[in-house]
């Protein structure tokens, strides 16, 4: 196997691991990535996002064990149904959508156009948010409308699926940032599973799976895996004393140098 590919497999890992739960889209780096270091295939894309599963279930470990235990008393049901219905609605839309094989082109001015409006987006969600009271609550509405924000996330490369959930939970009440990262960061937990699982069985089903280099997919899930743990872990401490603004402007510039020097 050539040293290349074994390269460029890490490399693309690293990407994933960092950009998966930080609000700058995953999607759409690994796109872009991939215009320098060769397109992979969809299982492979999927399959990597496992690695940055694992990072996130080991950092919030405590607190799943803790939603699990107090799920027993009801301390945590409520919570836990939030989850489960964001979930499902994410899962239900998600077969609606599959179903009809609707697909973005994958190129790189979609995604350029939907890291600007996004940025954008993050700076107005921020203004707003910070003019409401704090709250850590979870309401119904916000799961819902978190659900739903996945499935947007899912169809629009380069929005970003934590920004994306991150930024509605906190229009719609979630005004806390901790909390609105958390019911996030936990959601993607199953919602990123089953669409690991989906692919999965569809490559089987296809036949195309036995053509998948599962080597290279196992070096970038590790590098995925230890990337997405250093990267979540610092959010979780950069937060704490600071707005997402770097990361709306990270969007701006780097959209618009995508729409200036790349082909589309």
């Amino acid at each position: 196997m050539p040293i290349n590919d074994w390269l460029a497999a890490l490399l693309l890992g690293i990407i994933e691991g960092i950009t998966e739960f930080l609000p700058i889209s995953s999607t759409g780096h690994l796109l872009v990535a991939e215009h320098w270091l060769g397109a992979r295939s969809d299982l492979f894309n999927i399959g990597i996002q496992s690695g940055a599963i694992v990072a996130v279930a080991l950092i919030y470990r405590q607190r799943l064990v803790q939603l699990v235990r107090d799920f027993v008393s009801g301390e945590s049901r409520d919570y836990v149904w939030k989850l489960g219905v964001a979930f499902a609605i994410t899962v239900a839309l998600g077969l609606v959508v599959a179903a009809t094989d609707f697909q973005l082109p994958e190129t790189v001015g979609p995604v350029a156009w939907a890291l600007v409006i996004g940025g954008f987006w993050m700076l107005g969600a921020e203004h707003l948010a910070a003019r409401k009271a704090d709250n850590a609550e979870v309401s119904w509405r916000v799961a819902i409308l978190v659900g739903l924000a996945q499935i947007v996330a899912a169809i629009f490369p380069g929005t970003s699926r934590s920004g994306a959930t991150i930024f509605v939970a906190m229009l719609a009440g979630t005004s806390n940032r901790a909390a609105a990262t958390e019911f996030a960061f936990l959601l993607g937990i199953p919602t990123l599973l089953a669409a690991t699982g989906y692919q999965l069985l569809k490559s089987l089903h296809a036949g195309t799976a036995a053509h998948e280099d599962w080597t290279l997919l196992g070096i970038a899930f590790v590098a995925s895996t230890i990337t997405a743990f250093i990267a979540v872990k610092w959010l979780l401490g950069y937060i704490v004393g600071h707005r997402f603004t770097a990361f709306a402007f990270y969007r701006i510039v780097l959209g618009i140098a995508l729409l200036l020097w790349l082909p589309h």
